[in-house]
């Protein structure tokens, strides 16, 4: 199956701590739009002595109910998929408030991101007190969690793999409810490809990303992101190959049923598959027009 099959049934309540499997909860944050779809899901690692992934937004609400939601308990570690203001922020008042430490790949770069203008702005404070790259391990009492390195939404995004129940903290990598956005200049449609294909050769059961549901035998849903994508860079040097020169114009045309307040979301993703199609060129930029490479 290569088709993309998404998922929108999602119960979740905003602020209640739900038992997702054995050793992980779930509080969902209610901070619901059309990028963040209900909300960003935090998710709390083991009993007792615990981690959290994806504090969420500033928001005093959420921070509250995760407070509440690990009352009796200590935090040793706060976890941190990337540093999109949806995800990071709230990290700070959360050590502050449980002395855990914060975890995460590192700084994005000051200059990356300024593109972005949806609800998803970059968090430039978030810099972890610890930082993990790939196949590094965090271990807590009862849990132990490896760093997964998935550039490509965001260049500092990392999942996180709990082996002890075959599940991914996807982050927004890999989401069950729509597909992810790739903003230049951070987001990078190459890499994002090579973190699909890595997820592939991995055995994870379950994939729980930080909006929507979980999904479970995850790999179809990621070789129908692969062939989503592959067919989206088609359809684009298809339109410049036929005269479509201008980002605006090939949004007008290839997503002409999409919804116009997502068509900011829908012009950084085709600039990041221009970007991808130039590094493989097939396209050449002539200052704000795109054009193919005749490779005849």
């Amino acid at each position: 199956m290569t088709n993309l099959d998404f998922d929108r049934r999602f119960d979740a309540r905003p602020g209640v701590a739900e038992q997702v499997s054995p050793l992980i909860r779930r509080v969902l944050c209610g901070n619901a739009s059309p990028f963040t779809f209900t909300g960003t899901s935090s998710f709390i690692v083991g009993h007792g002595e615990v981690a959290i992934i994806d504090p969420g937004p500033l928001d005093e609400s959420h921070l509250a109910a995760l407070l509440h939601a690990v009352r009796g308990e200590s935090v040793s570690h706060i976890l941190v998929t990337h540093s999109h203001a949806d995800h990071s922020p709230l990290a700070a008042r959360l050590r502050q408030a449980t002395g855990a430490k914060t975890v995460g790949y590192g700084q994005v770069a000051a200059d990356h991101g300024s593109a972005v203008r949806l609800d998803a702005g970059v968090d430039h404070l978030f810099n972890p007190d610890l930082r993990m790259g790939h196949g590094d391990v965090l271990t807590g009492k009862g849990w132990t969690l490896e760093a997964v390195f998935t550039p490509g939404h965001m260049s500092n995004h990392l999942c996180f793999a709990l082996a002890a129940e075959k599940t991914l903290f996807a982050g927004d990598h890999v989401m069950a409810w729509a597909t992810s956005v790739i903003a230049p200049p951070d987001g990078n449609m190459a890499h994002y490809m090579a973190s699909l294909r890595l997820l592939l050769e991995r055995d994870d059961e379950l994939y729980l990303p930080a909006h929507g549901p979980g999904r479970h035998d995850p790999k179809p849903l990621v070789r129908g992101y692969i062939a989503h994508r592959r067919m989206r860079e088609a359809a684009i040097l298809a339109r410049i190959r036929g005269g479509e020169n201008t980002i605006a114009g090939l949004v007008a045309a290839i997503y002409a049923d999409l919804d116009r307040k997502l068509h900011g979301a829908a012009a950084l993703s085709t600039r990041a598959h221009l970007d991808h199609l130039i590094e493989q060129g097939l396209v050449r930029r002539q200052a704000e027009h795109y054009e193919a490479v005749d490779r005849g």
